[in-house]
């Protein structure tokens, strides 16, 4: 009896070491950032296409000091950059100073940011509170078919005046740049559409392209 209780705690013991073998795993830790890069791409194409075709009432190779003071938004160093670089691509020298320009441009932005719409045909995914300190319950959503549009909006403007003494020399009115994907679902499994926002077109081989 004693030799076949022994037996049993080594095969218990055995089989403990090989379950514990067989569903060890490994884990690994990601940073958290505030926007994914489908959120960050959203963004930045919304605020290039609001830039497209930017002028300024000035001869062209005007220098001008471009003010970001009151440009504060997040993801606000890239949209300051596209307006920077639309300047340059209408024809204007850029420069850090304003004591080197003919003229401030003034930018300042009304909006950059994201939205999103979710359209759902069947029962939504829900919160039911369930007694009376508001404890929730959370339900899925059972559906036949669903869409999701995510758009980044850009709205920018600002306004121009002499570097020197002050005069003013024109607005620019808000210039409005929106880029928007959708993405579809089919009894909660199948999908298709745009997943995510695609960085943009460039000729094969080449990268760069002059003003």
């Amino acid at each position: 009896m004693g030799g076949f209780r022994a037996t049993s705690a080594r095969l218990v013991a055995a089989l403990s070491m090989t379950a514990l073998l067989a569903s060890a795993c490994a884990s690994t830790t990601e940073s958290n950032i505030g926007r994914t890069a489908t959120e960050n791409l959203l963004l930045a194409r919304a605020a290039d296409k609001a830039v497209e075709g930017l002028s300024l009432p000035l001869p062209t190779g005007a220098t001008v000091f471009v003010d970001e003071t009151y440009f504060q938004t997040e993801n606000s160093r890239y949209a300051i950059s596209a307006i920077r670089g639309a300047l340059s691509d209408a024809g204007y020298r850029l420069t850090r100073t304003r004591e080197d320009a003919d003229a401030v441009f003034e930018i300042r932005t009304g909006a950059l940011a994201l939205e999103q719409m979710r359209r759902v045909f069947g029962i939504p995914e829900m919160r039911i509170p369930i007694n009376e300190n508001f404890n929730v319950v959370s339900l899925p959503e059972l559906s036949v078919y669903s869409n999701r549009d995510r758009a980044g909006v850009a709205e920018f403007s600002g306004f121009l005046y002499e570097a020197k003494t002050g005069a003013p020399l024109g607005a620019v009115l808000p210039m409005i740049g929106q880029y928007r994907i959708r993405s579809h679902k089919l009894f909660m499994i199948v999908t298709w559409g745009q997943q995510q926002a695609q960085p943009g077109q460039r000729d094969p081989g080449s990268s760069w392209t002059e003003f």
